[in-house]
């Protein structure tokens, strides 16, 4: 059974005074965002070209001139060679097929949703933030045979209760403390203070904490304890984002009982590696109303077939555990595979579906993003509620919103930003129909 992190009791104790909230003096996430009031085409230029990309590799394409020729496979021809032409049939074929697709090829398979799960309430403050939240510890128990795995995440709900409350789900790496402020300011990646003020609760998961080590080989967390307990352990080839798009799923199984959430109004937000993990975990789970991968690059909605930035060799060189064994096998030979990353995105449709990038970041290449967007817009369009995107780009610190679908471009390097969350909270509104 895993237990808390080492610091848990202080942020229990302390949420209603600095631990989840900004000091009465401070200023608030709502401020102005006066740095990114300014919008212009994106452009880049070659100083940043050839100041590079720390921890690169000498083969690394930064300069989109140097990407090759590539053609992407069709969104809507199945592997059998049929033509998909409505939502219908998207549904019935097309999707299923890219699903498994992506599960034999990139993210592994996953065991079923456990039969025996359970729920508990380790702790709670009902007077957080100066009484305006309650904020709660939950412990999620898994049982396999006669093995249990447990983890935790936590949620913040406003005050006093009334109606449900939409709620965004943060896939974090930075510790229970470290998300939330421990001096007079709120933190910028989990901004709770703001998130309340927009009437949004607000949850966050740990990802290597509470559920499987960012690390090859490890022998703790969740899929060491499938390894061990699940009856078929040879079926599981599912790699650490697997695991952890798994274990935020289970969050949502909570969240669609929880008296005080809209079950209808769930969005998922992950940075970087999280970005990567709460697509896959979006695609899969249709409880997801609104995913929202944040600077996520290669294995996120970027087109691998570009080999721009973080490619797989890189990738799965680095980091062999986050995937299942074969996509490494697609490195210098992306096309040959069978898929690319548009048909993630697609996954989501019609859902909401939100993405952000930093202008700055070229090691995970905003134009790929944007164009596994746009072409997996396409399928949005099949359903009536979008229409297919086209270039070019939105401006730098613009939002472009479609309905259901959205993407932002801001100023700026990687990072998950308190305008960024704006721009987030902004598309949710409309989505959800707030005001």
């Amino acid at each position: 059974m895993k237990g808390y992190p080492a610091c848990l009791g202080v942020v229990l104790l302390l949420a209603g005074c600095c631990c989840v909230a900004a000091s009465p003096g401070a200023k608030s996430s709502a401020d102005d965002f006066a740095e990114f009031r300014e919008k212009y085409p994106w452009t880049v230029s070659r100083e940043l070209i050839a100041r590079g990309v720390p921890g690169s590799v000498p083969e690394t394409v930064i300069d989109e001139a140097l990407v090759p020729t590539y053609t992407l496979p069709d969104l809507f021809v199945s592997q059998s060679g049929e033509h998909i032409t409505t939502a219908a049939e998207w549904e019935l074929t097309r999707r299923k097929e890219l699903l498994g697709l992506f599960e034999s090829e990139v993210f592994g398979h996953a065991p079923p949703k456990p039969e025996r799960i359970a729920f508990e309430q380790v702790d709670q403050d009902l007077k957080a933030l100066d009484g305006r939240a309650t904020l709660r510890r939950i412990g999620i128990t898994l049982r396999e045979r006669e093995g249990t795995f447990t983890f935790h995440f936590t949620l913040v709900t406003p005050n006093p209760p009334g109606e449900k409350a939409p709620v965004f789900l943060l896939l974090n790496h930075r510790g229970i403390c470290s998300i939330q402020a421990k001096g007079p300011s709120q933190s910028t990646s989990w901004p709770v203070a703001y998130a309340l003020e927009r009437g949004y609760a607000m949850a966050a998961l740990d990802l290597s904490e509470e559920v499987d080590p960012d690390k090859p080989n490890a022998t703790t967390g969740l899929r060491a304890f499938y390894r061990k307990n699940y009856p078929r352990p040879a079926e599981l080839t599912w790699g650490t984002l697997g695991s952890w798009a798994w274990a935020a799923s289970r969050v949502v199984d909570y969240l669609v009982t929880a008296p005080d959430i809209d079950a209808s109004k769930i969005a998922i937000v992950g940075h970087s590696r999280g970005g990567k993990t709460a697509l896959w975990a979006g695609a899969q789970d249709e409880r997801i109303a609104l995913v929202v991968p944040n600077n996520p690059g290669d294995g996120g909605p970027t087109i691998v077939r570009r080999r721009f930035g973080n490619t797989i060799e890189v990738m799965t060189g680095r980091n062999p555990h986050w995937f299942t064994a074969r996509y490494a096998t697609y490195a210098h030979r992306e096309n040959s595979m069978p898929i690319d990353q548009h048909m993630l995105v697609a996954l989501v449709a019609p859902r909401g579906y939100h993405s952000g990038d930093g202008s700055e970041d070229l090691w995970h290449d905003p134009r790929g993003s944007w164009f596994g967007l746009v072409e997996a817009s396409k399928v949005w369009a099949l359903y009536g509620n979008a229409k297919a995107l086209h270039d070019p780009m939105p401006l730098v610190n613009d939002l472009l919103i479609d309905g259901p679908i959205a993407y932002h471009l801001r100023a700026g390097g990687h990072g998950l930003l308190p305008f960024d969350w704006k721009l987030y909270f902004d598309h949710a509104d409309l989505l959800f129909g707030r005001r």
